[in-house]
């Protein structure tokens, strides 16, 4: 799947960046994947995605967010058991709550009995070893801030698109920032700015 941009041409001009429109395109993909790569999000508005999570815990964390569940984006979990193929279908309010992009686990609504099969057997109050779960995703406008650290780079990016260090011609000597040489990286401060979208790496398997 091709993500969009994470900032516009318009923002960009908007900062006084000038060049072509191939050159401003691949400016701001260049910075946005740099944004993506770093946060581990991919920040614009994803519907409908499926993947399988690790379960095992009471907690089970979204790798993406924030979580978009509303009627035209259900959330729909669905604990899988181990080679038997059975699939149990989790209800929010009765077999776990939602805070944030936590779904944590709670204890059996009735007493479990052999007639009920799977899983009256397994560990109670806790997900699954395999949950499937399909989840919208994403900002349906990009946090400015965001946006602002985008457009930083791409100006970056713009400003040097041969990766020089430094151009002099006759009396004329322009040096460029390090940040620059190589294509654009992020910041200490950019990190900083980024670190509350950031999410830690853990095990996600596309469906």
């Amino acid at each position: 799947m091709t993500l969009p941009p994470l900032a516009t041409a318009a923002d960009l001009a908007a900062a006084g960046a000038t060049g072509t429109d191939e050159a401003m395109d691949m400016a701001l993909r260049r910075a946005s994947a740099r944004v993506r790569a770093y946060t581990r999000q991919d920040i614009t508005l994803a519907s409908g995605e499926t993947v399988e999570l690790p379960g095992g815990e009471r907690v089970l964390r979204m790798p993406q967010y924030p979580l978009v569940v509303d009627d035209a984006n259900p959330l729909t979990v669905v604990e899988l058991a181990d080679f038997s193929g059975i699939e149990w279908t989790a209800i929010e309010g009765r077999d776990y709550s939602r805070l944030g992009n936590e779904l944590t686990r709670g204890y059996p609504w009735q007493a479990p009995t052999r007639l009920m099969g799977w899983p009256w057997n397994r560990a109670q109050g806790v997900w699954a070893p395999k949950v499937r779960v399909t989840y919208s995703h994403g900002y349906t406008e990009v946090p400015d801030d965001i946006v602002d650290i985008v457009v930083d780079l791409a100006v970056m990016n713009l400003s040097n698109p041969g990766n020089l260090r430094e151009v002099a011609i006759d009396d004329y000597r322009q040096v460029f920032a390090s940040e620059t040489i190589g294509g654009a990286r992020l910041s200490r401060d950019h990190k900083a700015d980024l670190r509350r979208y950031r999410r830690p790496a853990f095990s996600v398997i596309p469906s």
